[in-house]
């Protein structure tokens, strides 16, 4: 699966990079149908320490899975965008299986 990270106004560290790889790469044993995934990382304006955004499009066959999550880490985001992923792609798998 291709992993396509954007980090807007700002530059990523390897470490990051890597954390949201391996993240990512586990989702490819839960459905083989994944084709790629675009990671968008964000610092919003605001005065509140939540103010790191992650932003995950993933992209099956046929559809597209969205998930975006906002906390005080870009790593506590990234997990709670692929949780919400991890849901949305099972009821993806449920309903192409007709259940």
């Amino acid at each position: 699966m291709k992993v396509s990270i954007n980090a807007v106004h700002f530059r990523t560290d390897s470490k990051l990079e890597d954390f949201i790889n391996d993240k990512l790469g586990k989702m490819n044993g839960l459905f083989d149908g994944i084709v790629g995934s675009d990671v968008t990382l964000k610092l919003e304006n605001s005065e509140s320490p939540e103010n790191k955004v992650v932003e995950i499009r993933l992209a099956i066959r046929g559809n597209d899975l969205y998930a975006r999550k906002q906390c005080k880490t870009f790593e506590e985001a990234t997990d709670q965008s692929i949780e919400a992923l991890k849901k949305q792609l099972q009821k993806y798998k449920d309903k192409k299986r007709g259940l």
